[in-house]
């Protein structure tokens, strides 16, 4: 079956200013652009089957800029999570929530205030994922590259299933602004073929000191976050 490529969209102001857009309707920032410029210099080179991405503006904004003569194909499957009230709220804050230690420890049983429960955005997207793969192998064959963009969470859960892990384990992963997973489905089981790749090292570079407000080391950022540089 055919290989699929998991691009995350760049930063955003809110993934800058550390809070969780959601499904709000926040732009790439100046680096996110940038991101998205690099990453289609790489995508560019690939013969892509299809393209597809959530419908919101922020992943359409990467894909004008990484593959700007490509139209992709909108799946509502593809979008964030619902966060509910949790959306537009700082990390920061939100860590304090009572909430917060589940979503860690145990997102399966994570429904946000008037959103969306985490599992099902799980099954939703991992659904997405695999018809679209069953699609264009049908119609390109086996071998053929289809890429999708998509968000932080999103993507993470994506990988999890394709790794065969339960969905409390996905905050284990981690999929940064502009990076690409690669997932190649066959018959029986996928593979995981490149997880977080943005050809940088730079990123793992500690900064010099904890910032104000920092979440402890080892919680994941809802949303996905700002990267490791950032």
């Amino acid at each position: 079956m055919a290989t699929v490529l998991l691009l995350r969209h760049g930063r955003t102001t809110a993934n800058a200013s550390g809070g969780l857009a959601g499904r709000m309707p926040v732009e790439l920032d100046e680096t996110g652009r940038g991101q998205a410029q690099r990453v289609g210099e790489r995508l560019r080179k690939l013969p892509l089957s299809a393209v597809v991405t959530s419908p919101l503006i922020r992943c359409r904004q990467t894909l004008e800029l990484a593959l700007p003569d490509i139209v992709p194909e909108v799946d509502e499957g593809l979008i964030e999570c619902g966060y509910g009230d949790w959306e537009g709220r700082p990390l920061k804050e939100l860590s304090q929530e009572p909430l917060w230690p589940v979503v860690q420890q145990h997102p399966s049983a994570v429904v946000f205030p008037n959103g969306e429960a985490m599992a099902a955005m799980s099954a939703r997207a991992v659904a997405a994922i695999r018809h679209w793969d069953a699609k264009v192998t049908a119609q390109h064959g086996p071998d053929a590259l289809w890429l999708a963009c998509s968000h932080g969470d999103v993507i993470k859960a994506i990988v999890a299933d394709a790794m065969g892990l339960h969905l409390d384990e996905f905050q284990r992963l981690v999929a940064d602004p502009a990076s690409v997973s690669v997932i190649r489905y066959t018959p029986t089981r996928p593979f995981l073929v490149r997880l977080n790749d943005t050809a940088d090292l730079s990123a793992l570079v500690p900064p010099p000191k904890p910032a104000e407000g920092a979440l402890p080391e080892s919680d994941a950022a809802v949303g996905g976050g700002a990267g490791g540089g950032a």
